[in-house]
């Protein structure tokens, strides 16, 4: 059987009315940097994974299953799974960081 390499990406995020201290920490520091209009943040992590299964079907299935099992808790968080193409569509990518 042969296999084929899946990326995904997994947004672990705060479900809504769940206290996020760290969005309300960004949010009140908005006025200090001028920025006006911005409201509702909520942080969270953002998790990148290459997965190798025989379809991305499969993949899924399997990247499902560890974002529900272990890379998030369901009592606070949601997430939400993100396919991202061949796995070197990402390497060396650094658009926007720092600026």
């Amino acid at each position: 059987m042969t296999s084929t390499t899946y990326r995904f990406a997994v947004n672990v995020t705060p479900k809504p009315g769940i206290l996020d201290p760290q969005g309300r920490a960004v949010e009140g520091s908005l006025d200090h940097l001028g920025l006006v209009g911005i409201h509702d943040i909520r942080v969270g992590r953002r998790i990148e994974l290459t997965v190798d299964a025989a379809t991305e079907t499969d993949a899924r299935a399997t990247v499902e299953r560890l974002a529900s099992e272990l890379l998030s808790n369901p009592l606070i968080e949601v997430y939400v799974v993100e396919p991202l193409g061949s796995a070197s569509s990402t390497v060396g990518e650094t658009a926007g960081v720092g600026r």
